[in-house]
């Protein structure tokens, strides 16, 4: 009896340290995998989302100056032709 309760225990432990040993190659591998696609999509002209944010906010600024240029020329070309007129 006791020597079948050895066998079970034997057994048991060699099932858990397979079990370890399974997982960790699995983590490995996984940790592994993460590598490759970080450094194949390192390679790629993609641009991290901070980056894309910062040109997306410069663009809005930009477009918002245009717009106040605008303003600003369509104000100068009307006082300049309301001043042709009053002096014609």
């Amino acid at each position: 009896m006791q020597a079948d309760n050895k066998i079970f225990d034997d057994l048991v432990k060699l099932m858990n340290s397979a079990a370890g040993t399974i997982a960790g190659v699995g983590r490995e591998a996984e940790a592994s995998a993460k590598a490759r696609a970080k450094e194949w999509i390192g390679g790629l002209d993609f641009v991290s989302r901070d980056e894309f944010d910062a040109v997306k906010a410069m663009a809005a600024a930009a477009r918002d100056d245009a717009d106040a240029l605008r303003a600003r020329i369509a104000a100068l070309e009307a006082k300049l032709g309301a001043g042709v007129s009053s002096e014609a």
